[in-house]
C-alpha cells in the first residue's frame, strides 16, 4: 500500500505525487457508490493494479473541501486586491474573508497596482489596510515587476498549500503571468498548465511555488453563505468574535439586543463601521435564506 497526494485531476485520471513523481490513478468502483469523490489536495493510498494505472483505495480525512473550485485540504487563500482599476472594495474583500474563515483557511490579503494609484488613493487604501492588519491579518502590496515579491511571498506559501482568489478583474491570467513567474515558473509551464495553446482540458493542479503548493484553478466561483448558520456568522469576522465573549446574552447577533459589547466597539471605533455594516447585510442575507430540504 503506497501513500501520496493528488496533485491534478483530469477525465476520471487522478495524478497522484508519490516518491517525486506522478502515477496515474484511478478510484475504486465502490467509491461513486459511497458517495466518495476524490479532489485535488486529497492524500490517499493506493495500489498498482498491474496494469498502466494504480488504484486509489483510501482517501484520507479532509481538513476541508471547496466545492468551487473543486479541491481539499487547503491551508492558505492569497486575496489579490487592485487598489485602483478596479477600485478597492471593503464589501467585497470582506465578503471573501467570512467565506475562506468558515472553511479554516488562512488568507492573505494582496494589493496590486500600487504604482497606478494617486497619492490619495493610495493613502485611504493604506489606511484601510492598517486596520486589516491590527485585527490580524497579513497585508501585502506589490505592482507588476515588483522585485521584492519573491522574498514577501516566499514565507506566505512555503509548506503550505494556497489558492488564489480575489477581486473581479484582476484575472486569473493576470495572478499568474506576473505574480507566479517572479517565483520561477515559467510562462511556457503557466500556459500548459491552463490548457492553452495546444491542450485545451481545462483541470485543477497544484503547482511547486517557492516549496509550497499553490492551486492552479480559478478560484473561488462561489461566495455565497450557503454553509453558515447566522449564530455562525460573527465567528467569521474576526474582530467580533474576540468582542462578543463580553456580550450580555450568549449567543447575540449584535443586531438589537441589549449590552451587544461589538456595538459598543463600532460606536468608540475600535471596529470599523465598515465592517459592522457588512456583517449586517451578511446576517440579513443568511436570515432571508431560503430554507434548505
Amino acid at each position: 500500500m503506497l501513500e501520496g497526494q493528488i496533485r491534478k485531476a483530469i477525465s476520471g485520471f487522478y495524478y497522484v505525487y508519490h516518491e517525486g513523481k506522478l502515477v496515474q490513478c484511478k478510484s475504486r468502483g465502490v467509491f461513486r457508490k459511497r458517495g466518495i469523490h476524490p479532489l485535488v489536495g486529497d492524500f490517499v493510498t493506493f495500489v498498482p493494479d498491474g496494469k498502466n494505472d494504480a488504484i486509489i483505495t483510501e482517501v484520507k480525512t479532509r481538513k476541508n473541501e471547496l466545492v468551487r473550485p473543486p479541491i481539499a485540504n487547503v491551508d492558505s487563500a492569497l486575496l489579490v486586491f487592485s487598489i485602483v482599476e478596479p477600485d478597492f472594495s471593503t464589501h467585497l474583500l470582506d465578503r471573501f474573508l467570512t467565506v475562506i474563515e468558515s472553511f479554516d483557511i488562512q488568507p492573505v490579503i494582496c494589493l496590486t497596482k500600487e504604482d497606478l494609484a494617486s497619492e490619495p488613493a493610495l493613502a485611504a487604501v493604506m489606511k484601510l489596510a492598517t486596520y486589516y492588519e491590527k485585527i490580524g491579518y497579513t497585508v501585502i502590496k506589490t505592482h507588476i515587476g515588483d522585485e521584492k515579491l519573491p522574498a514577501l511571498l516566499k514565507p506566505i506559501l512555503e509548506q503550505k498549500t494556497t489558492v488564489l482568489a480575489g477581486q473581479s478583474g484582476v484575472g486569473k491570467s493576470t495572478l499568474l503571468n506576473t505574480v507566479l513567474p517572479v517565483l520561477g515558473l515559467k510562462t511556457g509551464e503557466i500556459s500548459e498548465a491552463l490548457g492553452r495553446g495546444k491542450h485545451t482540458t481545462r483541470h485543477v493542479e497544484l503547482l511547486e511555488v517557492a516549496e509550497g503548493l499553490v492551486a492552479d484553478t480559478p478560484g473561488f466561483s462561489s461566495l455565497e453563505f450557503e454553509h453558515v448558520e447566522k449564530e455562525q456568522l460573527s465567528r467569521y469576522f474576526i474582530e467580533f468574535d474576540a468582542a462578543s465573549s463580553d456580550c450580555k446574552f450568549r449567543g447575540c447577533l449584535h443586531l438589537n439586543e441589549p449590552k451587544c459589547a461589538v456595538k459598543a466597539q463600532v460606536e468608540i471605533g475600535e471596529i470599523a463601521e465598515h465592517r459592522y455594516k457588512n456583517y449586517v447585510h451578511f446576517l440579513q442575507e443568511i436570515i432571508e435564506r431560503k430554507p434548505r430540504y
